[in-house]
Protein backbone atom coordinates (compact mmCIF):
# COMPACT_ATOMS: atom_id res chain seq x y z
CA UNK A 1 0.00 0.00 0.00
CA UNK A 2 1.17 3.54 -0.77
CA UNK A 3 2.66 4.99 2.42
CA UNK A 4 1.36 8.49 1.64
CA UNK A 5 -2.18 7.09 1.86
CA UNK A 6 -1.52 4.62 4.65
CA UNK A 7 -0.11 7.33 6.91
CA UNK A 8 -2.18 10.30 5.74
CA UNK A 9 -2.77 12.69 8.70
CA UNK A 10 -6.19 12.41 10.29
CA UNK A 11 -6.02 15.72 12.18
CA UNK A 12 -4.42 19.08 11.45
CA UNK A 13 -2.06 18.57 14.39
CA UNK A 14 -0.50 15.62 12.52
CA UNK A 15 0.27 17.66 9.40
CA UNK A 16 3.99 18.43 9.38
CA UNK A 17 5.30 21.91 8.55
CA UNK A 18 3.33 24.98 7.44
CA UNK A 19 2.24 25.96 10.94
CA UNK A 20 0.96 29.38 9.82
CA UNK A 21 -1.03 27.90 6.94
CA UNK A 22 -2.60 25.26 9.21
CA UNK A 23 -3.57 27.95 11.71
CA UNK A 24 -5.06 30.11 8.95
CA UNK A 25 -7.04 27.14 7.61
CA UNK A 26 -8.41 26.35 11.05
CA UNK A 27 -9.37 29.99 11.68
CA UNK A 28 -11.07 30.14 8.28
CA UNK A 29 -13.20 27.12 9.20
CA UNK A 30 -14.03 28.44 12.68
CA UNK A 31 -15.19 31.76 11.28
CA UNK A 32 -16.98 30.45 8.21
CA UNK A 33 -20.48 31.20 9.51
CA UNK A 34 -19.57 34.89 9.78
CA UNK A 35 -17.61 35.45 6.55
CA UNK A 36 -19.07 32.72 4.26
CA UNK A 37 -16.07 32.86 1.93
CA UNK A 38 -14.52 29.94 0.09
CA UNK A 39 -10.80 29.28 0.60
CA UNK A 40 -8.06 28.69 -1.96
CA UNK A 41 -5.33 26.46 -0.54
CA UNK A 42 -2.35 26.78 -2.88
CA UNK A 43 1.29 25.76 -3.05
CA UNK A 44 3.74 23.40 -4.72
CA UNK A 45 2.82 19.73 -5.30
CA UNK A 46 3.52 17.43 -2.38
CA UNK A 47 3.50 19.98 0.45
CA UNK A 48 0.38 18.58 2.15
CA UNK A 49 -2.46 20.77 0.84
CA UNK A 50 -4.98 17.99 0.25
CA UNK A 51 -4.02 16.13 3.42
CA UNK A 52 -4.50 19.28 5.48
CA UNK A 53 -7.96 19.95 4.02
CA UNK A 54 -9.16 16.39 4.74
CA UNK A 55 -7.65 16.56 8.22
CA UNK A 56 -9.55 19.81 8.79
CA UNK A 57 -12.81 18.10 7.86
CA UNK A 58 -12.07 15.33 10.38
CA UNK A 59 -11.32 17.87 13.10
CA UNK A 60 -14.64 19.66 12.55
CA UNK A 61 -16.70 16.54 11.90
CA UNK A 62 -17.64 17.70 8.40
CA UNK A 63 -18.50 15.29 5.63
CA UNK A 64 -16.60 15.92 2.40
CA UNK A 65 -17.59 15.97 -1.26
CA UNK A 66 -14.59 16.01 -3.58
CA UNK A 67 -14.50 17.07 -7.23
CA UNK A 68 -11.46 17.10 -9.49
CA UNK A 69 -11.44 20.15 -11.75
CA UNK A 70 -9.25 18.44 -14.34
CA UNK A 71 -11.97 15.90 -15.04
CA UNK A 72 -15.10 17.96 -14.34
CA UNK A 73 -14.45 21.35 -15.91
CA UNK A 74 -17.61 22.50 -17.66
CA UNK A 75 -20.13 24.91 -16.20
CA UNK A 76 -22.93 22.34 -16.28
CA UNK A 77 -20.93 19.72 -14.37
CA UNK A 78 -19.64 22.20 -11.79
CA UNK A 79 -23.11 23.57 -11.15
CA UNK A 80 -24.72 20.13 -11.04
CA UNK A 81 -22.21 18.27 -8.88
CA UNK A 82 -20.51 20.91 -6.73
CA UNK A 83 -23.30 23.45 -6.97
CA UNK A 84 -26.05 21.32 -5.50
CA UNK A 85 -23.77 20.13 -2.73
CA UNK A 86 -22.60 23.64 -1.91
CA UNK A 87 -26.01 25.26 -1.83
CA UNK A 88 -27.87 22.89 0.45
CA UNK A 89 -27.35 20.77 3.51
CA UNK A 90 -28.94 17.51 4.60
CA UNK A 91 -31.10 17.85 7.70
CA UNK A 92 -30.15 15.58 10.58
CA UNK A 93 -32.56 13.95 13.04
CA UNK A 94 -32.12 16.91 15.36
CA UNK A 95 -33.30 19.29 12.67
CA UNK A 96 -29.91 20.97 12.25
CA UNK A 97 -28.40 21.26 8.81
CA UNK A 98 -25.44 18.95 8.27
CA UNK A 99 -22.26 20.81 7.37
CA UNK A 100 -20.40 19.55 4.31
CA UNK A 101 -17.00 20.59 3.02
CA UNK A 102 -16.82 20.88 -0.77
CA UNK A 103 -13.27 20.18 -1.99
CA UNK A 104 -12.37 21.13 -5.56
CA UNK A 105 -8.91 19.79 -6.39
CA UNK A 106 -6.74 21.13 -9.23
CA UNK A 107 -8.89 24.27 -9.39
CA UNK A 108 -6.15 26.04 -11.35
CA UNK A 109 -6.83 23.72 -14.31
CA UNK A 110 -10.03 25.52 -15.29
CA UNK A 111 -9.39 27.92 -18.14
CA UNK A 112 -12.48 30.02 -18.84
CA UNK A 113 -14.22 29.76 -22.19
CA UNK A 114 -12.23 26.73 -23.33
CA UNK A 115 -13.90 24.83 -20.50
CA UNK A 116 -17.29 26.13 -21.62
CA UNK A 117 -17.88 28.57 -18.82
CA UNK A 118 -16.31 26.48 -16.06
CA UNK A 119 -14.29 29.32 -14.54
CA UNK A 120 -17.24 31.70 -14.54
CA UNK A 121 -19.52 29.04 -13.06
CA UNK A 122 -16.99 28.34 -10.31
CA UNK A 123 -16.67 32.03 -9.45
CA UNK A 124 -20.44 32.35 -9.25
CA UNK A 125 -20.65 29.21 -7.14
CA UNK A 126 -18.16 30.32 -4.47
CA UNK A 127 -20.11 33.57 -4.06
CA UNK A 128 -23.44 31.77 -3.62
CA UNK A 129 -22.41 28.65 -1.69
CA UNK A 130 -24.16 27.97 1.60
CA UNK A 131 -21.62 25.28 2.48
CA UNK A 132 -17.87 25.76 3.08
CA UNK A 133 -15.72 25.25 -0.02
CA UNK A 134 -11.97 24.75 -0.43
CA UNK A 135 -10.30 25.07 -3.81
CA UNK A 136 -6.89 23.36 -4.02
CA UNK A 137 -4.38 24.68 -6.57
CA UNK A 138 -0.71 24.42 -7.43
CA UNK A 139 -0.54 27.69 -9.38
CA UNK A 140 -2.48 30.45 -7.61
CA UNK A 141 -2.03 32.99 -10.41
CA UNK A 142 -3.30 30.61 -13.09
CA UNK A 143 -6.76 31.23 -11.64
CA UNK A 144 -8.87 34.20 -12.73
CA UNK A 145 -8.70 37.49 -10.82
CA UNK A 146 -12.41 37.37 -10.04
CA UNK A 147 -12.12 33.88 -8.57
CA UNK A 148 -9.07 34.75 -6.47
CA UNK A 149 -10.74 37.93 -5.17
CA UNK A 150 -13.85 36.01 -4.15
CA UNK A 151 -11.91 33.62 -1.90
CA UNK A 152 -9.56 33.68 1.07
CA UNK A 153 -6.08 32.61 -0.04
CA UNK A 154 -4.02 30.29 2.19
CA UNK A 155 -0.51 29.48 0.96
CA UNK A 156 1.27 26.24 1.82
CA UNK A 157 5.03 26.65 1.40
CA UNK A 158 7.61 23.98 0.64
CA UNK A 159 8.20 21.79 3.69
CA UNK A 160 11.57 22.42 5.29
CA UNK A 161 14.14 19.68 5.46
CA UNK A 162 14.06 19.75 9.26
CA UNK A 163 10.33 18.93 9.13
CA UNK A 164 10.71 16.17 6.50
CA UNK A 165 13.41 14.16 8.32
CA UNK A 166 11.28 13.45 11.46
CA UNK A 167 8.46 12.19 9.21
CA UNK A 168 10.83 9.80 7.43
CA UNK A 169 12.28 8.65 10.76
CA UNK A 170 8.82 7.96 12.13
CA UNK A 171 7.84 5.97 9.02
CA UNK A 172 10.98 3.84 9.28
CA UNK A 173 10.13 2.95 12.87
CA UNK A 174 6.52 2.07 12.02
CA UNK A 175 7.58 -0.08 9.06
CA UNK A 176 10.56 -1.66 10.83
CA UNK A 177 13.13 -0.22 8.41
CA UNK A 178 16.75 0.01 9.56
CA UNK A 179 18.34 3.29 8.53
CA UNK A 180 21.22 5.69 8.89
CA UNK A 181 20.33 9.26 9.83
CA UNK A 182 22.45 10.56 6.95
CA UNK A 183 20.35 8.55 4.49
CA UNK A 184 17.15 10.22 5.64
CA UNK A 185 18.76 13.64 5.40
CA UNK A 186 19.91 12.94 1.85
CA UNK A 187 16.38 11.86 0.83
CA UNK A 188 14.93 15.03 2.35
CA UNK A 189 17.55 17.21 0.69
CA UNK A 190 17.03 15.59 -2.73
CA UNK A 191 13.28 16.32 -2.64
CA UNK A 192 13.63 20.02 -1.82
CA UNK A 193 10.42 20.68 0.09
CA UNK A 194 8.31 17.91 -1.48
CA UNK A 195 7.21 15.81 1.50
CA UNK A 196 5.15 13.43 -0.62
CA UNK A 197 8.09 12.84 -2.95
CA UNK A 198 10.37 12.13 0.01
CA UNK A 199 7.92 9.55 1.41
CA UNK A 200 7.62 7.88 -1.99
CA UNK A 201 11.41 7.72 -2.33
CA UNK A 202 11.74 6.27 1.17
CA UNK A 203 9.20 3.54 0.43
CA UNK A 204 10.85 2.64 -2.89
CA UNK A 205 14.28 2.37 -1.25
CA UNK A 206 13.00 0.50 1.80
CA UNK A 207 11.40 -2.14 -0.42
CA UNK A 208 14.64 -2.74 -2.30
CA UNK A 209 17.22 -2.93 0.52
CA UNK A 210 17.59 -4.39 4.02
CA UNK A 211 19.23 -1.32 5.49
CA UNK A 212 18.99 2.29 4.35
CA UNK A 213 22.48 3.78 4.10
CA UNK A 214 23.68 7.11 2.73
CA UNK A 215 25.74 5.51 -0.06
CA UNK A 216 22.57 3.98 -1.52
CA UNK A 217 20.90 7.39 -1.96
CA UNK A 218 21.46 8.98 -5.34
CA UNK A 219 21.59 12.71 -4.60
CA UNK A 220 20.08 15.18 -7.02
CA UNK A 221 17.79 12.56 -8.52
CA UNK A 222 14.71 14.65 -7.74
CA UNK A 223 16.24 18.09 -8.32
CA UNK A 224 13.58 18.99 -10.83
CA UNK A 225 14.55 22.48 -11.85
CA UNK A 226 17.43 23.74 -13.97
CA UNK A 227 18.36 27.41 -13.78
CA UNK A 228 17.16 29.34 -16.81
CA UNK A 229 20.53 31.02 -17.37
CA UNK A 230 22.34 27.67 -17.27
CA UNK A 231 19.85 26.26 -19.73
CA UNK A 232 20.21 29.21 -22.11
CA UNK A 233 23.96 28.72 -22.10
CA UNK A 234 23.53 25.03 -22.92
CA UNK A 235 20.83 25.22 -25.58
CA UNK A 236 22.37 28.19 -27.41
CA UNK A 237 26.02 27.12 -27.21
CA UNK A 238 26.50 23.43 -26.48
CA UNK A 239 23.70 20.86 -26.54
CA UNK A 240 22.52 18.81 -29.47
CA UNK A 241 18.84 18.70 -30.43
CA UNK A 242 17.85 15.67 -28.35
CA UNK A 243 19.77 16.78 -25.26
CA UNK A 244 18.33 20.30 -25.49
CA UNK A 245 14.80 18.91 -25.57
CA UNK A 246 15.33 16.51 -22.65
CA UNK A 247 17.00 19.13 -20.47
CA UNK A 248 14.14 21.57 -21.10
CA UNK A 249 11.90 19.22 -19.09
CA UNK A 250 13.80 20.27 -15.96
CA UNK A 251 13.55 24.02 -16.58
CA UNK A 252 11.06 25.70 -14.27
CA UNK A 253 9.50 27.83 -17.01
CA UNK A 254 6.30 27.40 -19.00
CA UNK A 255 6.66 27.15 -22.80
CA UNK A 256 5.08 30.62 -23.12
CA UNK A 257 7.88 32.10 -20.99
CA UNK A 258 10.69 29.88 -22.26
CA UNK A 259 10.19 30.98 -25.87
CA UNK A 260 10.60 34.63 -24.77
CA UNK A 261 13.82 33.82 -22.93
CA UNK A 262 15.29 32.03 -25.95
CA UNK A 263 14.08 34.56 -28.52
CA UNK A 264 15.59 37.53 -26.69
CA UNK A 265 18.96 35.94 -25.91
CA UNK A 266 19.60 33.79 -28.99
CA UNK A 267 20.73 36.71 -31.24
CA UNK A 268 23.57 37.42 -28.80
CA UNK A 269 25.34 34.28 -30.08
CA UNK A 270 23.63 33.28 -33.34
CA UNK A 271 24.38 35.06 -36.63
CA UNK A 272 23.52 34.78 -40.30
CA UNK A 273 22.00 31.55 -41.57
CA UNK A 274 21.87 29.85 -38.18
CA UNK A 275 19.97 32.82 -36.73
CA UNK A 276 17.46 32.78 -39.61
CA UNK A 277 16.96 29.02 -39.22
CA UNK A 278 16.49 29.34 -35.45
CA UNK A 279 13.91 32.09 -35.91
CA UNK A 280 12.03 29.81 -38.31
CA UNK A 281 11.80 27.18 -35.57
CA UNK A 282 10.69 29.80 -33.02
CA UNK A 283 8.00 30.95 -35.44
CA UNK A 284 6.65 27.40 -35.67
CA UNK A 285 6.76 27.11 -31.88
CA UNK A 286 4.76 30.32 -31.59
CA UNK A 287 2.11 28.92 -33.94
CA UNK A 288 1.70 25.87 -31.70
CA UNK A 289 1.49 28.08 -28.61
CA UNK A 290 -1.23 30.08 -30.35
CA UNK A 291 -3.18 26.88 -30.87
CA UNK A 292 -2.84 26.08 -27.18
CA UNK A 293 -4.25 29.49 -26.25
CA UNK A 294 -7.11 29.13 -28.73
CA UNK A 295 -8.12 25.54 -27.97
CA UNK A 296 -6.75 25.07 -24.43
CA UNK A 297 -5.36 21.75 -25.69
CA UNK A 298 -2.11 21.60 -23.74
CA UNK A 299 -0.88 18.53 -25.61
CA UNK A 300 0.26 20.98 -28.30
CA UNK A 301 2.91 22.24 -25.87
CA UNK A 302 5.12 19.31 -26.86
CA UNK A 303 5.31 20.50 -30.48
CA UNK A 304 6.09 24.03 -29.36
CA UNK A 305 8.79 22.66 -27.06
CA UNK A 306 10.32 20.56 -29.83
CA UNK A 307 10.77 23.60 -32.05
CA UNK A 308 11.97 26.13 -29.47
CA UNK A 309 14.55 23.76 -27.94
CA UNK A 310 15.61 20.97 -30.31
CA UNK A 311 14.99 23.16 -33.34
CA UNK A 312 17.09 26.05 -32.03
CA UNK A 313 19.91 23.72 -30.95
CA UNK A 314 19.92 22.03 -34.36
CA UNK A 315 20.21 25.44 -36.06
CA UNK A 316 23.56 26.14 -34.42
CA UNK A 317 26.73 25.64 -36.49
CA UNK A 318 28.97 23.76 -34.05
CA UNK A 319 29.51 24.74 -30.42
CA UNK A 320 30.20 28.22 -29.11
CA UNK A 321 32.52 29.32 -26.34
CA UNK A 322 32.97 32.41 -24.21
CA UNK A 323 30.66 34.07 -21.74
CA UNK A 324 27.46 35.87 -22.71
CA UNK A 325 25.41 38.22 -20.55
CA UNK A 326 21.89 36.82 -20.83
CA UNK A 327 18.95 38.74 -19.47
CA UNK A 328 15.17 38.48 -18.97
CA UNK A 329 12.95 39.06 -22.00
CA UNK A 330 12.47 42.71 -22.95
CA UNK A 331 8.86 41.77 -23.65
CA UNK A 332 8.26 41.55 -19.91
CA UNK A 333 9.42 45.11 -19.28
CA UNK A 334 7.22 46.29 -22.14
CA UNK A 335 4.26 44.57 -20.52
CA UNK A 336 5.03 46.38 -17.28
CA UNK A 337 5.13 49.74 -19.03
CA UNK A 338 1.88 49.05 -20.86
CA UNK A 339 -0.01 47.74 -17.82
CA UNK A 340 -2.13 50.88 -17.55
CA UNK A 341 -3.04 50.70 -21.23
CA UNK A 342 -3.93 47.03 -20.99
CA UNK A 343 -6.10 47.68 -17.94
CA UNK A 344 -8.10 50.30 -19.86
CA UNK A 345 -8.49 47.97 -22.83
CA UNK A 346 -9.60 45.10 -20.61
CA UNK A 347 -12.11 47.30 -18.73
CA UNK A 348 -13.84 48.24 -22.00
CA UNK A 349 -13.67 44.66 -23.29
CA UNK A 350 -15.25 43.40 -20.07
CA UNK A 351 -18.11 45.89 -20.39
CA UNK A 352 -18.66 44.80 -24.00
CA UNK A 353 -18.55 41.13 -23.01
CA UNK A 354 -21.07 41.60 -20.19
CA UNK A 355 -23.43 43.63 -22.37
CA UNK A 356 -23.23 41.46 -25.49
CA UNK A 357 -22.90 38.02 -23.94
CA UNK A 358 -19.56 37.23 -25.58
CA UNK A 359 -16.16 36.24 -24.23
CA UNK A 360 -13.47 38.75 -23.26
CA UNK A 361 -11.35 37.50 -26.16
CA UNK A 362 -14.12 38.11 -28.69
CA UNK A 363 -14.82 41.54 -27.25
CA UNK A 364 -11.14 42.50 -27.38
CA UNK A 365 -10.38 41.02 -30.77
CA UNK A 366 -13.58 41.38 -32.81
CA UNK A 367 -15.71 44.19 -31.35
CA UNK A 368 -13.49 46.75 -29.64
CA UNK A 369 -11.47 47.62 -32.80
CA UNK A 370 -14.68 48.36 -34.72
CA UNK A 371 -16.03 50.55 -31.93
CA UNK A 372 -12.71 52.41 -31.87
CA UNK A 373 -12.93 53.04 -35.61
CA UNK A 374 -16.55 54.14 -35.47
CA UNK A 375 -15.91 56.60 -32.63
CA UNK A 376 -12.47 57.79 -33.81
CA UNK A 377 -11.79 61.28 -32.36
CA UNK A 378 -15.50 61.45 -31.42
CA UNK A 379 -16.41 62.52 -34.99
CA UNK A 380 -19.77 60.77 -34.77
CA UNK A 381 -20.76 62.51 -31.56
CA UNK A 382 -24.20 60.94 -31.04
CA UNK A 383 -22.78 57.49 -31.53
CA UNK A 384 -19.89 58.21 -29.16
CA UNK A 385 -22.33 59.41 -26.48
CA UNK A 386 -24.36 56.23 -26.94
CA UNK A 387 -21.26 54.03 -26.67
CA UNK A 388 -20.08 55.82 -23.53
CA UNK A 389 -23.51 55.37 -21.98
CA UNK A 390 -23.91 51.74 -23.01
CA UNK A 391 -20.53 50.63 -21.68
CA UNK A 392 -20.29 53.04 -18.71
CA UNK A 393 -17.09 54.73 -19.89
CA UNK A 394 -15.46 57.59 -18.00
CA UNK A 395 -13.21 60.18 -19.62
CA UNK A 396 -10.10 58.00 -19.25
CA UNK A 397 -11.66 54.98 -20.97
CA UNK A 398 -13.37 57.10 -23.63
CA UNK A 399 -10.06 58.78 -24.40
CA UNK A 400 -8.45 55.36 -24.87
CA UNK A 401 -11.24 54.17 -27.17
CA UNK A 402 -11.49 57.29 -29.36
CA UNK A 403 -7.90 58.52 -29.32
CA UNK A 404 -8.98 61.95 -28.05
CA UNK A 405 -7.45 63.68 -25.04
CA UNK A 406 -9.34 62.89 -21.85
CA UNK A 407 -9.13 66.49 -20.61
CA UNK A 408 -10.55 68.06 -23.77
CA UNK A 409 -13.93 69.79 -23.68
CA UNK A 410 -15.13 67.37 -26.35
CA UNK A 411 -14.53 64.25 -24.26
CA UNK A 412 -15.79 65.85 -21.05
CA UNK A 413 -18.96 66.98 -22.79
CA UNK A 414 -19.61 63.52 -24.20
CA UNK A 415 -19.19 61.93 -20.78
CA UNK A 416 -21.65 64.41 -19.27
CA UNK A 417 -24.18 63.76 -22.04
CA UNK A 418 -23.70 60.00 -21.58
CA UNK A 419 -24.48 60.33 -17.86
CA UNK A 420 -27.68 62.23 -18.67
CA UNK A 421 -28.60 59.61 -21.25
CA UNK A 422 -28.15 56.80 -18.72
CA UNK A 423 -30.34 58.60 -16.19
CA UNK A 424 -33.04 59.23 -18.78
CA UNK A 425 -32.95 55.64 -19.97
CA UNK A 426 -33.26 54.38 -16.40
CA UNK A 427 -36.30 56.59 -15.73
CA UNK A 428 -38.09 55.79 -18.96
CA UNK A 429 -37.17 52.08 -18.91
CA UNK A 430 -36.44 52.49 -22.58
CA UNK A 431 -34.60 49.21 -22.85
CA UNK A 432 -31.12 50.58 -23.43
CA UNK A 433 -29.01 53.70 -23.74
CA UNK A 434 -28.69 53.30 -27.51
CA UNK A 435 -32.43 53.58 -28.01
CA UNK A 436 -32.45 56.76 -25.98
CA UNK A 437 -29.63 58.17 -28.12
CA UNK A 438 -31.58 57.62 -31.31
CA UNK A 439 -34.72 59.26 -29.87
CA UNK A 440 -32.93 62.41 -28.66
CA UNK A 441 -32.59 63.85 -32.14
CA UNK A 442 -36.29 63.22 -32.92
CA UNK A 443 -38.03 64.72 -29.89
CA UNK A 444 -38.55 68.15 -31.46
CA UNK A 445 -40.17 66.81 -34.63
CA UNK A 446 -42.34 64.38 -32.68
CA UNK A 447 -43.82 67.17 -30.55
CA UNK A 448 -44.60 69.32 -33.61
CA UNK A 449 -46.35 66.50 -35.45
CA UNK A 450 -48.14 64.94 -32.48
CA UNK A 451 -51.57 66.45 -33.14
CA UNK A 452 -51.53 65.50 -36.82
CA UNK A 453 -50.28 61.93 -36.45
CA UNK A 454 -52.48 58.91 -35.78
CA UNK A 455 -51.67 56.42 -33.05
CA UNK A 456 -50.56 53.83 -35.60
CA UNK A 457 -48.29 56.31 -37.35
CA UNK A 458 -46.78 57.39 -34.04
CA UNK A 459 -45.79 53.79 -33.29
CA UNK A 460 -44.37 53.15 -36.76
CA UNK A 461 -42.41 56.37 -37.20
CA UNK A 462 -39.92 55.98 -34.33
CA UNK A 463 -39.37 52.34 -35.36
CA UNK A 464 -38.31 53.45 -38.84
CA UNK A 465 -36.04 56.16 -37.44
CA UNK A 466 -34.45 53.69 -35.00
CA UNK A 467 -33.73 51.23 -37.77
CA UNK A 468 -32.27 54.02 -39.84
CA UNK A 469 -30.10 55.13 -36.94
CA UNK A 470 -28.83 51.59 -36.35
CA UNK A 471 -28.10 51.13 -40.02
CA UNK A 472 -26.18 54.38 -40.23
CA UNK A 473 -24.07 53.75 -37.14
CA UNK A 474 -23.59 50.01 -37.53
CA UNK A 475 -24.53 49.39 -33.89
CA UNK A 476 -27.10 46.80 -34.88
CA UNK A 477 -24.26 44.36 -35.30
CA UNK A 478 -23.49 44.54 -31.58
CA UNK A 479 -26.95 44.43 -30.01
Amino acid sequence: MDWTEKYRPTTLAEVRGNDKARTALKEWAQGWDSHRKAAIVHGSPGVGKTSAVHALANDFGWNTIELNASDQRTASVIERVAGEAAKSGTLTQTGAAERRLIILDEADNIHGNADRGGSRALTRLVKEASQPMVLIANEFYDMSNSLRNACEAIEFRDVRMRSIVPVLRDLCRKEGVEYEEDALEKIAEANKGDLRGAVNDLQALAESTDRLTADKIITGERDRSTGIFDYLDDVIKKLGAEEALKQSYDVDETPDDLINWIEDNMPKDFVGEELADAYDHLGKADIWLGRVRKTQNYSYWRYAGDNMTAGVAASRNGTKGGWTRYGPPSYWSKLGRSKSTRNKRDYIAQKIAESSGVSMGTARRDILPYLAGMTYHCKNRDLTVAVAARYDLDADHLSFLTGSGKDTNKVQGIVEDADELKEKAAVEHSGGAFEGAHRTSMEGDDEADESETSDDEEEAEPEEETESGDSQSGLGDFM
